[in-house]
């Protein structure tokens, strides 16, 4: 069964907010599934529903290709360091566009599995970082919407000449 297709900035789609999953049954375990198929086709770290039109708080993380994914249910942050640090970002639904935003360094995240089991994480780093990322998607908050105005609009900007140059 083909990939589910990403959603593209500005889609307004990417700007809704997520809701909480209540069921724990095999719809959830499809949409993790293309979730992931998804993830792997397009070679992404990391992937929130929305990215393909689901309104439901699933994220599916790989840090590294062949690399085991973690799939977050209903994924909170529940604790956030003070301490910031610069990361590298972009979005497969903004190909070829990269910023750098601030982020916690370390945080701590509760989610259920796809079998509704509670967990804690902690995480630092680039690791950190993915996991803000896609609860912000999750959240409808666009990774460009963490840059200042002019950044971000330097950043619209510069996908819209990519796309133009594609088509």
């Amino acid at each position: 069964m083909p990939a589910r297709p990403l959603l593209i900035y500005p889609d307004p789609r990417l700007r809704l907010r997520a809701e909480p999953v209540l069921a724990f049954d095999a719809a959830l375990k499809d949409a993790a599934q293309d979730l992931l198929d998804v993830l792997v086709s397009v070679s992404a770290i990391g992937l929130a529903l929305p990215h393909i039109g689901g309104l439901q708080r699933i994220v599916v993380l790989r840090m590294e290709p062949g690399e085991p994914a973690t799939t977050y249910v209903n994924p909170e942050i529940v604790w956030a360091s003070p301490e910031c640090a610069p990361q590298t970002e972009g979005s497969v639904s903004m190909p070829g566009v990269s910023d750098v935003v601030e982020r916690a360094v370390s945080v701590r995240v509760q989610y259920r599995d796809l079998d509704g089991a509670a967990h804690e994480e902690e995480a630092e780093g680039f690791r950190a970082a993915c996991l803000q990322h896609e609860i912000d998607q999750l959240d409808g908050i666009f990774w460009i919407d963490r840059l200042s105005r002019l950044r971000r609009e330097r950043a619209v900007k510069r996908f819209g000449k990519l796309q133009r140059a594609a088509s």
